[in-house]
């Protein structure tokens, strides 16, 4: 019987390359896939309408958010993309899992590369904010995978 209760959005994990965790981000926004489509007409047609032919497809941009933590990770792949260009392509899987952690769908991001770097904003007031980072992902192609 299909589950009537949708799955909370808290509850997932990143991991790129076949690798444990990537960092414990706190937001992924931005999974997407789009086809682009070109409107055709022959001109023998009898009815004057458009066809819809499917074209190229593209994923869109993934930005993932965490606070910053003592890792190396991030840019280490930034580095690799610099200097060894496509080689440094990875694949990234975002995985949302129920309350039970178990997994329940992922979306998997393939040969991708980490577009834009955003630090934190710093200030010296409040000192209650975390220092927030936040990475753009460009991806290739993306899978849906139900578990």
């Amino acid at each position: 019987m299909a589950r009537q209760v949708p799955y909370g959005a808290f509850n997932f994990i990143v991991n790129f390359a076949g690798s444990d965790a990537f960092g414990g981000f706190s937001d992924v926004s931005g999974i997407g896939s789009e086809i682009t489509v070109a409107e055709y007409r022959n001109g023998s047609d009898k009815e004057n309408h458009v066809r819809k032919v499917p074209g190229v497809h593209k994923v869109g941009d993934v930005t993932l958010k965490r606070g910053v933590i003592n890792s190396e990770s991030v840019w280490e792949w930034i580095r690799d993309v610099r200097s060894n260009g496509v080689n440094g392509q990875k694949d990234v899987s975002i995985t949302l899992m129920d309350e039970a952690r178990n997994p329940v769908q992922t979306w998997m991001l393939r040969n991708v590369i980490p577009m834009k770097y955003t630090g934190p904003t710093l200030a010296a007031k409040g000192g209650g904010d975390v220092a927030m980072e936040e990475l753009v992902l460009a991806a290739e192609g993306m899978e849906v995978e139900a578990v």
